[in-house]
């Protein structure tokens, strides 16, 4: 097939495309983002370019005034290439998300910006893999039989003739503009064309129709939007394989680090859309250094699925969250429809879709949805629990035949946020912590990927604290004893125990914990324990009854079992029964963008899960304070916890 080359301008990049490609496509696989809200069906109108030198075919539409053609304005969506083109791009369709550029998103967000990393994904041990392989989106390569005055079905119908005659069943729905183009499109690739199908809502449709194969290229997106951080993976949809995987700290932090805060400030001027950006630039950013680093071409990016909890995704999608946080504590919606990720600004395909994984209620999100999901816990036959310790602290308790949630404000502490040397689990994370006894106090760290310590991750922080009470560093109450050693001094913060001296740190600086961040630590890890205990006798039963505890979090690589028990974060029982399950709503994520059941069997899960507002339960407030020390104020709870001193 003819290939041309387009320049953009102002940008003053080249690309390779096929004859009868969109200019809107050209753009995209450049790198260049063109505005194009309806997803390049060609009703937004904000797609309008310049077209310097060359030929294009259009398609006529009401959008382009007479006083524009003649200026040569063309619509990028409805504009295919002929030849070589030189395009300008002007500057009020080169903006992006409402009228805002890249960098005036930055500035207006106030960014904490903080740079992507790369992260070692962790796979849930239980995750069920039973799924039929049935991409959010797939591409099917067809070759259609030429029409004859025997076979004169339409054009259209030809390609749903063929996808039926696959067992592929489409609703008659494809956009006007994919129609418009399809007479032409049929004949200049020689009825060999490749048909993107989407699923929504239990029906398909046809969301793109390119000539020659590319069913070989067909990538999406998964993603955790986390309160603290937000995960994303690549994927390649036909093979199944992660390709690669990213993390950033939400940027909504600079705006609040807990829901609560962030749903207010909603409701000031601007707020909502300043709080919808700050997650779609992050969302944004891990797209384009996933796709750079793997080349990748964007336009192959065709769908997306994301998880997070309520407030997250109402803040994704722009939807006003402010009676999540008031009595009766209602969202405006827990199940929310496919739509096309430009819609909000998200740069893939711009007709590729996005689905959202469904939320139970204010405080019980799709996050919570995706783990129960990905570790199976609606299938298992004897009581089980999923602890997702990250910000919001969700639970599931249950098996096959009921399953109730509830939530805590744990913090961001185990998440590596609001600790003095706290990052998420990335390169350079200190993971693994040993202390030797005194007099000596040495200490060894195993971090990420091997590298040099910057910082320390939740499943560090769980090591360092079983650690210091171990060798007697640290008390009850989570203060740290006056103790004669080069590691142990006063700061800023109190007393403060220095984990890795300067010099030996890739951060720079001394790596310390210090007492205030203990007291977060202590707190976060009440407010999981009691939490889960008050579910549990709400419902009649006690730890001893759970038979299995799926373990939830964005600790690292690892967590060691013994030491969450040692520090009071999970009950003394035999170490068997607990399942490290790692990010389990990104992994439920991943299998809802790789099966359409997955996310049929989602929303399933969604409309069991009864809800337990903990703020009701009288006895909660005392599970609280009782979990405030380490391991606990009740010492038979933890018959197998001794410490030192």
């Amino acid at each position: 097939m003819d290939k041309f080359r387009v320049t953009f301008y102002p940008d003053n990049k080249t690309v390779e495309v096929n004859k009868d490609a969109t200019i809107l496509s050209a753009a995209v696989s450049s790198g260049i983002y063109v505005n194009s809200t309806c997803g390049g069906n060609g009703v937004c109108g904000r797609c309008k370019v310049i077209l310097k030198k060359g030929k294009v075919l259009t398609q006529p539409t009401g959008i382009i005034s007479l006083e524009e053609k003649k200026k040569n304005i063309y619509l990028a969506c409805l504009s295919v290439v002929q030849s070589d083109l030189e395009i300008d791009i002007p500057a009020e369709s080169r903006l992006s998300l409402d009228g805002l550029t890249p960098e005036e998103i930055h500035a207006r967000t106030k960014g904490i910006y903080s740079e992507t990393e790369e992260v070692e994904p962790v796979k849930p041990l239980s995750c069920k893999d039973a799924f039929v392989h049935f991409p959010l989106a797939s591409k099917v390569y067809l070759e259609l039989p030429r029409p004859t005055l025997d076979d004169k079905v339409s054009d259209l119908e030809r390609i749903y003739r063929e996808l039926r005659r696959r067992k592929l069943s489409v609703a008659a729905e494809t956009s006007l503009a994919d129609i418009r183009q399809l007479s032409e499109l049929l004949r200049a690739a020689d009825w060999k064309v490749t048909v993107t199908i989407g699923k929504s809502e239990g029906a398909s449709e046809i969301l793109l129709i390119e000539p020659q194969d590319t069913s070989s290229r067909n990538f999406g997106f998964c993603f955790d939007i986390g309160t603290t951080t937000i995960t994303g993976q690549l994927v390649d949809l036909n093979a199944r394989k992660v390709i690669g995987t990213k993390s950033t700290y939400n940027r909504q932090i600079s705006f609040g680090s807990d829901i609560i805060t962030r749903i207010v400030y909603a409701k000031d001027e601007e707020g909502l859309e300043r709080l919808h950006l700050a997650v779609v630039d992050c969302i944004d950013q891990i797209i384009k250094e996933l796709i750079d680093e793997h080349g990748v071409d964007l336009n192959d990016v065709t769908s997306l699925v994301a998880a997070g909890n309520t407030t997250m995704v109402h803040l994704l999608l722009s939807i006003d969250p402010t009676h999540i946080r008031r009595e009766p504590y209602v969202s405006t919606a827990n199940f929310t429809p496919t739509i096309r990720a430009s819609e909000i600004g998200i740069r893939i395909n711009p007709r590729g879709i996005l689905s959202c994984l469904p939320g139970v209620a204010s405080y019980v999100g799709g996050d919570v949805t995706s783990g129960v999901l990905s570790c199976g816990l609606d299938q298992e036959e004897d009581l089980s629990i999923l602890i997702d310790i990250g910000t919001n602290g969700e639970i599931v308790l249950g098996n096959r035949e009921f399953l109730i949630s509830s939530a805590a404000s744990a913090g961001p502490a185990f998440e590596g946020s609001g600790v003095n040397s706290g990052m998420r689990a990335a390169k350079g994370a200190i993971q693994k912590v040993k202390i030797g006894p005194p007099p000596r106090l040495d200490v060894s760290c195993d971090t990420i990927a091997g590298a040099a310590a910057r910082g320390i991750c939740g499943s560090g922080y769980i090591d360092i604290l079983s650690e210091m009470l171990g060798t007697g560093i640290l008390d009850k109450n989570g203060k740290i004893r006056d103790i004669k050693h080069e590691r142990i001094r006063e700061g800023e913060y109190g007393r403060e125990f220095v984990i890795v001296f300067k010099k030996a740190a890739g951060s720079g600086s001394d790596i310390v914990i210090n007492e205030a961040d203990i007291d977060n630590l202590k707190r976060a890890k009440a407010a999981i324990y009691s939490a889960t205990a008050s579910l549990l006798k709400h419902m009649g039963f006690s730890f001893k009854d759970v038979k299995k505890f799926f373990i939830a979090g964005g600790f690292g690589t690892c967590l060691d079992v013994d030491k969450a028990v040692e520090i009071g974060l999970l009950p003394d029982l035999e170490r068997r029964r607990f399942i490290f399950v790692g990010n389990s709503s990104l992994a439920g994520a991943r299998q809802s963008l790789l099966s359409y059941q997955a996310l049929a069997k989602a929303k399933e899960i969604a409309g069991k899960i009864t809800y337990f507002e903990l703020s009701v339960e009288p006895g909660y407030m005392e599970e609280y304070m009782a979990a405030l020390f380490f391991p606990h104020t009740d010492l038979r709870l933890f018959p197998g916890v001794k410490y030192k001193g």
